[in-house]
């Protein structure tokens, strides 16, 4: 079975990318699609609720800095949600300031990855992220 099937082997993993930087959702989407998810790509947090709403995600790679409601808001809003809060959020930020990690751990996330991401290493974090338990975060 390749990581990004399901457990089932049938169909892709659905995988979300939301960031306002066009150049950066297009570049991950592109190596995890080539891994064989199903990655979609927000630019905002509605267009995030809308997509997540069509299919649902088993991981979010979250953009912290995101217009209007940025990436802690829009992961508290998900985690709080029942039908929304065990969806894996790994937080992703170009501009890492100290606390960072800890403000995004606080408000949900599962992980925490800084930019610029390491292409040749994305689809096995996203991998290690879906199999990790809940509470492995």
């Amino acid at each position: 079975m390749r990581r990004s099937e399901s457990s089932s082997g049938a169909d892709p993993i659905p995988v979300l990318v939301v960031d306002d930087n066009a150049a950066n959702a297009k570049l991950v989407a592109f190596v995890l699609s080539r891994q064989g998810f199903d990655v979609r790509t927000a630019a905002d947090a509605g267009a995030a609720q809308g997509a997540i709403a069509e299919r649902r995600p088993r991981l979010i790679l979250m953009d912290l800095q995101l217009p209007g409601v940025d990436g802690f808001e829009l992961t508290r809003r998900l985690k709080a949600d029942p039908a929304t809060r065990d969806i894996v959020i790994i937080a992703v930020t170009a501009y890492a300031m100290t606390g960072d990690e800890d403000r995004a751990r606080a408000a949900g996330c599962d992980g925490y990855l800084s930019k610029p991401i390491d292409t040749r290493t994305l689809a096995e974090v996203v991998a290690s992220y879906l199999e990790r338990e809940p509470s492995q975060g």
